[in-house]
């Protein structure tokens, strides 16, 4: 044991007076209250944005945001407390701001400046009616195989609007809550990655590497204490429906709305066999799906999944649509029977970008596309050799980790909408493909005009028995339905 003497007696003397001062005064004689990780920019709006943050402890939380770099002149939030039940996560709302507008903010705990943060950061409100603009999205960022993850680095060049992460969004395949938690504190650390988080909008869904394990589905008993990590980590518009949990919504941007699904709460195993009763959704997602996409008045409507809404994916092992067709070409009946113009779709998980096309025009609705940007920062695969959607209408990427980049243009006369995918260089990699809403409505036929050339040669030799990329099919392979014409 040291001997007593009276400096130790004063070190103990001032821990115990610590001990029992309240909590301010706790916080900062211990250290400077902060973000551990944040400030992301969730949901936005017109009149509003949000920001989410994670704290080094729990305090109470505010929001200072200003047109004025200087706050010469500010407004405060109602304060948030992050608690350590919400894993010391919380959302602040900056309101009645105007619209298309860049506004400066600042986060405050107790009272407190966040000293490892003394700039403050910027973002900008959404337009307010009908406009011109961009989005970005992409899925499968694995912190474990790409820590540096240059990705980030050209969706931030590239200056979308918004950004729509796909699922995957970390690679946790654990039972255990707190596994999901260390993952996305880790991941919203990447340097390049936080200057994006703080300026763009994002919001997102998931696939099975952050819902569970893999292919993992309702079964999982887990999900609960997924969904509410998922709920702690995102700041989406919200989250499923009072009586339906789960992680879809509905968000509106520009005059555009993007129906964001969730493909795992509610899912059932993909070996069940593929008749009428299984789903992808559930019963209540689908019906709001339906109600929601009937209801909107939006020139554009994007359906945002985890899996890819092609047939690429019909073979032992696939989890995408591919496996729950009867589920999927029901929504895309009910899209033509309810003359809902203006659908287009984009998806995530196959670790390649494709653009891939479901002729519904020879089922009297019209072609519907699937954007698809695979990885974010993950190795890519070359699942393509094996696999044949209805129509590819791009050759698939699997050079590099990719980023997809939607541009819409509703202030003409016909409004339009361009898609591109940007490898890690920064270099598109196809030719874009540009639709207007005369190409999504009933009885337009579109495919055969928008495929690359070599892509549609190569359906031809697959339609005639042939090997899709010039030699026959191995052995074993499965045969891929089709459903464009003869």
């Amino acid at each position: 044991m040291k001997p007593f003497n009276r400096r130790t007696f004063l070190r103990s003397s001032a821990l115990a007076s610590v001990l029992a001062f309240p909590g301010q005064v706790w916080a900062k004689t211990l250290g400077y209250p902060r973000a551990i990780q944040g400030p992301m920019i969730g949901a936005p709006g017109a009149d509003h944005f949000s920001v989410w943050v994670r704290a080094s402890g729990e305090f109470s939380i505010s929001l200072e945001y200003s047109t004025d770099r200087n706050f010469g002149a500010f407004k405060t939030s109602d304060p948030v407390y992050s608690s350590a039940a919400n894993n010391l996560c919380a959302v602040l709302k900056a309101t009645d701001l105007e619209p298309d507008t860049q506004y400066w903010y600042r986060l405050k705990f107790d009272g407190e400046e966040d000293k490892f943060q003394p700039l403050a950061h910027f973002t900008k409100t959404a337009p307010a009616g009908f406009s011109k603009f961009s989005v970005s999205f992409g899925s499968c960022c694995r912190i474990q195989y790409d820590p540096e993850q240059r990705i980030w680095d050209i969706a931030r060049k590239l200056q979308p609007d918004l950004f729509i992460w796909l699922g995957d969004n970390i690679y946790g395949d654990s039972d255990q809550a707190q596994v999901l938690v260390d993952l996305y504190a880790r991941g919203r650390a990447v340097p390049r990655l936080e200057p994006f988080l703080r300026e763009v909008p994002q919001l997102a869904t998931w696939d099975d590497h952050d819902f569970g394990y893999n292919d993992s589905d309702r079964l999982s008993p887990f999900r609960d204490a997924s969904l509410k990590v998922f709920k702690d980590f995102w700041a989406n518009p919200s989250y499923g429906e009072p009586d339906n949990p789960g992680i879809y919504f509905k968000q509106s941007y520009g005059g555009v709305d993007f129906f964001v699904m969730d493909g795992r709460y509610h899912r059932d195993p993909t070996d069940c066999p593929d008749t009428n009763k299984k789903t992808m959704l559930g019963a209540k997602q689908k019906e709001w799906l339906k109600r929601e996409l009937k209801a909107s008045s939006a020139p554009f409507k994007v359906l945002a999944s985890g899996g890819g809404w092609s047939s690429a994916e019909n073979e032992d092992g696939g989890d995408s649509w591919a496996v729950y067709m009867n589920e999927r070409n029901e929504i895309f009946d009910f899209i033509r029977d309810n003359e809902i113009s203006g659908v287009v779709c984009i998806s995530g998980d196959s670790h390649m970008g494709e653009l891939n096309c479901i002729p519904w025009s020879e089922r009297g609705g019209y072609d519907i596309y699937d954007f698809c940007s695979s990885p974010l920062a993950q190795k890519p695969a070359q699942k393509n050799l094996r696999q044949t959607p209805e129509i590819r209408v791009r050759d698939a990427w699997t050079r590099s980790v990719n980023v997809g980049y939607l541009e819409f243009d509703l202030t003409g006369d016909v409004p339009a909408l361009t898609y591109n995918l940007y490898d890690s260089l920064g270099e598109p990699v196809w030719d874009p493909l540009t639709l207007s809403l005369d190409d999504l409505k009933n009885g337009v036929s579109t495919w055969r005009e928008k495929s690359d050339p070599v892509e549609l040669e190569r359906l031809r030799r697959f339609k005639e028995g042939g090997g899709y990329y010039g030699y026959d099919p191995q052995e074993g392979w499965p045969d891929t339905p089709f459903y464009g014409p003869d």
